[in-house]
């Protein structure tokens, strides 16, 4: 899950991908520098996370049918499972993503935005594409943060262009 701002800088994956040929620490250096960079929003996103949403959340609920638990729903949890993620996939549609890992959080996220449902309605109306604390969060967020990545990954492009 991410905030619906985009900022578009032409060949991103492909530099990232570079880096790992060139020099696998330079990548490791460039995750480091954005987990630095988006810490802000990051934090944002997780001080939305301050109670549990509805109360027959802090209950074991599994799907039926699957072994998989995706509840119970708990706030540090929830925190915790707030995570920059880098994904350089043919197919992706975003590079650099502030994501919701814990299941029980992520579905709060979402719970409703695509097809209605008990929980959705329990929670409130969250529009398709939208997110209830996350992408709200990294939007009021991101004003610092957008002008610095942009310029990390340019930089790091440079870098790419000198050693190849």
């Amino acid at each position: 899950m991410s905030a619906t701002t985009t900022i578009q800088v032409v060949g991103v994956k492909d530099t990232i991908n570079a880096l790992k040929k060139i020099d696998p620490q330079l990548q490791k250096d460039f995750r480091a520098q954005a987990n630095d960079i988006a810490a802000p929003a990051i934090k944002a996103a997780q001080d939305m996370y301050t109670e549990l949403p509805l109360s027959g959340m802090k209950y074991n609920w599994a799907q039926q049918g699957r072994t998989r638990k995706n509840f119970p729903f708990s706030v540090s949890k929830a925190k915790n499972g707030v995570k920059l993620r880098i994904d350089t996939r043919r197919n992706a549609v975003g590079v650099i993503l502030i994501e919701q890992k814990d299941p029980a959080a992520a579905i709060f996220e979402t719970a409703g935005r695509a097809n209605a449902n008990k929980l959705g309605n329990q929670l409130g109306f969250v529009g398709a594409g939208r997110t209830r604390f996350i992408g709200p969060a990294v939007y009021r967020a991101r004003r610092g943060i957008e002008n610095e990545m942009k310029k990390m990954i340019l930089d790091t492009a440079r870098t790419v262009q000198k050693a190849l």
